[in-house]
């Protein structure tokens, strides 16, 4: 069986390698099936899977791993505080304010540990049509050699903010993350809190 791929999975890897040496806790926020909450079990002995979804979390439920997997609003959700090492979130921003959730995110994250964001915006047209057919022209270049695989969660569509808006909001909210705007209609947001 070929291996599952679309656009969010394709930057998992963003989030993978960002996880801190050592670290020991690490939430999936959005965590859907638990795709990406398996490998970074990989890689982190207590992992947390948080959706609203619940056919979703059926799934993931169904793996025989040792993941703690939550039904809840991570924006509401009684999480603790500073404490995780690594918070990831893939294609999840845009179900929520996008100030809101970066907020809340934020405030998961231990000293030291990791933010780590995949998510959509919507292009600024017409400025954004290179961009816009570059990233149509690489999907069907992936897609004919890879099996594209649709997941069960839940769709927003159009996503509420654009590229700009949220580069503006990582700047603000994260100061030193790294933002980067990705070929494949994603953007990413890497960021260490500091220590002190």
């Amino acid at each position: 069986m070929s291996q599952r791929w679309n656009h969010n999975i394709h930057y998992h890897s963003r989030i993978l390698q960002s996880v801190p040496p050592g670290a020991t806790r690490a939430l999936d926020i959005g965590c859907g099936e638990g795709m990406l909450t398996r490998s970074l079990r990989d890689a982190v002995p207590d992992v947390t899977g948080i959706d609203l979804d619940t056919p979703s979390l059926e799934l993931a439920r169904g793996y025989d791993d040792d993941i703690s997997y939550v039904h809840g609003d991570f924006l509401d959700y009684p999480l603790e505080l500073s404490s995780y090492d690594v918070v990831a979130s893939v294609a999840t921003l845009h179900h929520v304010d996008a100030r809101t959730g970066l907020l809340r995110m934020r405030s998961l994250v231990r000293p030291g540990g990791v933010l780590a964001v995949v998510g959509l915006a919507r292009p600024t047209l017409p400025r954004d049509l290179p961009r816009e057919a570059a990233g149509v022209a690489a999907n069907l270049a992936h897609r004919a050699t890879k099996t594209h695989w649709e997941h069960p969660s839940p769709v927003v569509w159009p996503p509420p903010v654009t590229y700009p808006e949220i580069q503006a909001l990582t700047t603000e909210l994260l100061p030193g993350a790294t933002y980067r705007r990705h070929l494949l209609f994603r953007y990413s947001i890497l960021w260490t809190r500091p220590d002190c």
